[in-house]
């Protein structure tokens, strides 16, 4: 079976071919694009971010990468997950500590993302939450962060981390659980 074109382009890139970058971003930014926009449509109207922002700072994280051994799409995308996510979770970490900002982010949570019930949740806390499932099951916290970041499918998640399609619903309902339960108790 034939590669896609993003596979093949990342596979080139991974082997030093910068020039493959070029070619790769073109069919990417758009998917990047819409990521991010759902992304920041959890945050405050408030929020500085721009969608266009958060995808040229994940762009130029990417391209700080060495050699990267790139499988497939669904990898590429699980990458730029824990890129927005660290992104977002700075942003919230420098508004925090700056003078005008002082409080918490609070993002808006999809209540499919998560679980129903929780209106808004400090990006902190997300965060928190998310390296506290990551030391109980990492693989929890990755179908997470797959689904919910980069809002993968269950096969795409499956794929990225070679695992079966069953297997991440199985994750992806008990992580959003645990993490409903997480976070309803900071709150309290």
């Amino acid at each position: 079976m034939a590669e896609s074109p993003v596979t093949e382009l990342l596979i080139d890139w991974g082997k030093g071919d910068r020039s493959a970058l070029d070619r790769l971003m073109p069919l990417v930014y758009a998917e990047l694009h819409n990521v991010a926009r759902r992304q920041l449509g959890y945050e405050d109207p408030g929020h500085t971010l721009q969608p266009t922002a958060l995808v040229h700072e994940t762009y130029l994280r990417l391209v700080d990468q060495e050699r990267m051994d790139w499988r497939n799409r669904a990898q590429f995308f699980a990458i730029a997950a824990q890129m927005i996510r660290r992104i977002l979770v700075d942003h919230a970490r420098r508004r925090r500590t700056s003078k005008r900002g002082g409080g918490a982010e609070r993002v808006e949570l999809d209540t499919q993302a998560i679980a129903s019930g929780l209106d808004t949740v400090d990006v902190l806390a997300l965060d928190d939450a998310m390296d506290a499932l990551a030391a109980l099951d990492a693989q929890q916290a990755k179908v997470i962060e797959l689904r919910f970041y980069t809002g993968l499918s269950i096969e795409e998640t499956a794929a990225a981390l070679g695992i079966s399609p069953a297997t991440v619903n199985r994750d992806w309902v008990t992580a959003k659980a645990w993490l409903y339960r997480k976070l309803k108790s900071s709150t309290t």
